[in-house]
């Protein structure tokens, strides 16, 4: 085939409209085609478009076929119902996972996530510690992100948890700047699963208490 018309072969390689033998000639061209090959990738977002949509129609509609007017009064309908139920769990899910709890003189947050992580934030009003865990339930246990922020340093802190039990293993340990108040992050990972653990401390080395989260 003379080259002129491969340069004519773009649009149905992109759209996969070759068959085998004439796709396999036109990806020799393709190598020595700068043009063609930039042409191909400008194709990609249409062929992905073509792609979704012959996915989405039924085999018995005609691939030129055209929503009537009810058939878009009813998907519209449908999205807007969707968009009212949306918010409405939303609203629900945000009343029923987040919980303020005022206890002394630590301030605590607890919200759970859609993938099911839970988020527990909390802030010693005596020691002005703040920290935020965040933990998801896995096969061997938890997975758990530390976040901290103390601004008292240097020392040398650990995170623990305390399981229903009574049990304590400590997940993680880090050492405080001097007087940085940057949060630091870490992660850490528990045998305890997350209903297995009654709270969260963070403790300085020598065992001073500094704060405490509590899931609820």
């Amino acid at each position: 085939m003379r080259s002129l018309e491969r340069h004519r072969d773009v649009g149905a390689y992109a759209l996969g409209l070759l068959d085998e033998v004439e796709a396999f000639r036109f990806e020799d061209h393709l190598m020595e085609c700068p043009r063609c090959a930039a042409q191909v990738t400008e194709f990609g977002p249409v062929a992905r478009q073509l792609l979704l949509y012959r996915r989405a129609t039924p085999r018995s509609v005609h691939p030129m076929a055209g929503p009537g007017p009810q058939l878009l009064d009813k998907l519209l309908g449908e999205v807007a119902a969707r968009h009212r139920a949306g918010r409405r769990r939303l609203v629900f899910a945000l009343a029923a996972s987040v919980v303020v709890a005022l206890a002394g003189s630590v301030l605590s947050l607890v919200a759970s996530g859609g993938d099911g992580a839970v988020r527990i934030a909390a802030t010693d009003e005596r020691s002005g510690v703040w920290a935020q865990v965040t933990t998801q339930d896995e096969s061997y246990g938890s997975d758990v992100e530390l976040q901290v922020k103390d601004g008292a340093g240097p020392r040398s802190c650990r995170l623990i948890a305390v399981g229903n039990d009574g049990s304590e293993q400590t997940l993680a340990g880090w050492m405080v700047p001097n007087h940085d108040a940057r949060p630091l992050t870490m992660h850490s990972g528990s045998t305890f699963h997350p209903d297995q653990i009654a709270r969260y401390e963070v403790r300085t080395a020598t065992g001073e208490h500094l704060v405490t989260l509590t899931p609820s």
